[in-house]
């Protein structure tokens, strides 16, 4: 535990320092490694989605129903 006072004596001369230190109980260190790890597998996560998304609207391209183009109209003899 680094907390205290300090003093540091040079002959006549006398200077002290107060030290406040203050613990992290539930840090975790991240260095390089994890960063990248954690860079790539967003990478990859977001690419597997981009890519699920693309099969699952790329089918229905080619297939368009020509019935919506039309409408089917009822025959009304008096506002012909």
């Amino acid at each position: 535990d680094p907390r205290g006072l300090y003093v540091c004596e040079t002959g006549d001369r006398k200077e002290s320092l107060q030290v406040h230190y203050r613990m992290c109980q539930n840090c975790i260190e991240v260095d390089a490694p994890t960063i990248s790890g954690i860079v790539i597998a967003d990478v990859v996560a977001t690419l597997f989605l981009a890519v699920a998304v693309y099969c699952i609207t790329g089918h229905d391209r080619g297939h368009t129903s020509r019935a919506s183009d039309r409408q089917n109209l009822i025959a009304n003899e008096l506002y012909q």
